[in-house]
């Protein structure tokens, strides 16, 4: 009689279960229905070849495969994106804006979650977003400090890089200290792109992030009345780094791309960039020669999840989450890792794939990867990159 009680209760418990289940793969089914036919306009950063030509793919794969349409709205500063939606949202334009989905991440997701300009929450609900590393790797979740809270999918990790021609830098620094001593040694070798240049900023945090005695008040929103005690060692130090830079620190290249093809031709012997694989991607290029090699700094470097959101007033709120969640399968995911196409770091965790998704990971290395990776170092609160870059130029930008 017990156990016959206790087999009925096991069984009802399942029951429940079950019906969520059931519940979720319906509701999933009207989104995929509900897709069909419609457009997203992705706005997505336009700068990289490769980039280009894998959304060229995805859109050729959503097309067959769910009927839906990809534009790639080519841009080259997210935080126009922004604008653009908030305008949208002051003139009253509720349900037709010209933004189905962006790339984002940083200041710029916090500005649109803040101002209420995002649609959601929906990126947990994606059936993808189960094999998501959120234990592993915590950006996934939380964005510069800031929760995401399901208003944005992740889509690839970062993490700031350095690399060298290891036949012209045969120790490459390994810290920001040992960065001095080397730039000591070979001035005019170094430098950083012009903030508010993304890669620009980075180092500031980078600069900062291991200089600082105590990093606590950097993952909370910015307080004005903290300001100056808070950055006073990212200052410090670049008064000290800058006359030993290109130009002696009087002038700054535009971008990393600027940067990489001075270190291509010899005028900078040390280089910088987020993605871990691009030295490998510009080898297989033969834009590098095969003597380039990236590194981090030991104690770890700045690293952060990039993602994909959807505007409160997306006209395709259906396609733009089935667009981000084949961007989250592992085929997607797997090829976008791949050296040969991008080479961006997968969100996705390994072990929560069936062996034939992880198969689709498995490659040799290639010239050029980072051999020893750092500790991720998470990003500062969103809130304090403008001030920051808006010091920096009261300081250095005369």
């Amino acid at each position: 009689m017990h156990i016959r009680r206790r087999q009925l209760l096991g069984t009802a418990a399942v029951w429940p279960l079950a019906a969520s289940v059931q519940a979720q793969g319906d509701a999933w089914a009207r989104i995929e229905r509900g897709a069909k036919g419609q457009t997203v306009y992705f706005n997505a950063w336009a700068g990289s070849e490769r980039i280009n030509a894998y959304l060229q793919w995805a859109a050729a794969e959503l097309a067959q495969r769910f009927g839906v349409k990809l534009e790639h709205v080519k841009i080259t500063d997210t935080a126009e994106v922004v604008k653009r939606v908030r305008a949208e949202k002051g003139a009253g334009r509720s349900h037709d804006g010209s933004v189905d989905l962006v790339w984002i991440n940083g200041e710029n997701f916090l500005a649109m979650k803040r101002e209420g300009l995002l649609f959601g929450p929906w990126s947990e609900a994606l059936p993808s977003y189960a094999k998501v590393d959120v234990a592993g790797k915590p950006t996934t979740r939380v964005d510069s400090s800031e929760p995401v809270d399901g208003f944005e999918a992740p889509w690839g990790m970062a993490q700031l890089t350095f690399y060298a021609d290891r036949a012209r830098v045969t120790q490459p620094p390994g810290s920001v200290d040992e960065l001095i001593e080397w730039a000591r040694r070979n001035p005019g070798r170094f430098t950083y792109p012009k903030p508010p240049a993304f890669h620009g900023s980075t180092f500031l945090k980078q600069v900062l992030m291991e200089r600082i005695a105590d990093r606590a008040p950097l993952y909370a929103p910015h307080r004005t009345e903290a300001f100056a005690a808070v950055t006073a060692p990212l200052w410090s130090t670049l008064d000290v780094l800058h006359p030993l830079l290109w130009k002696q620190g009087r002038q700054f290249p535009a971008n990393n791309t600027v940067m990489r093809q001075m270190l291509a031709d010899g005028e900078l012997e040390i280089s910088l960039t987020f993605n871990p694989n691009e030295v490998a991607n510009e080898i297989a290029a033969k834009r590098l020669p095969p003597t380039v090699a990236a590194y981090q700094h030991r104690a770890g470097t700045i690293g952060n999840t990039h993602f994909v959101a959807i505007p409160f007033n997306a006209r395709a709120k259906e396609a733009a989450q089935v667009t981000a969640n084949f961007l989250l399968s592992p085929a997607a995911q797997a090829r976008k890792a791949d050296i040969q196409v991008w080479g961006d770091p997968t969100v996705l965790a390994l072990d929560k794939l069936s062996e034939a998704e992880r198969a689709l990971f498995a490659s040799a290395a290639a010239p050029g990867q980072v051999r020893q990776f750092a500790p991720a170092i998470p990003e500062p609160h969103g809130s304090w990159v403008d001030p920051i870059e808006r010091e920096w130029a009261r300081r250095y930008a005369s």
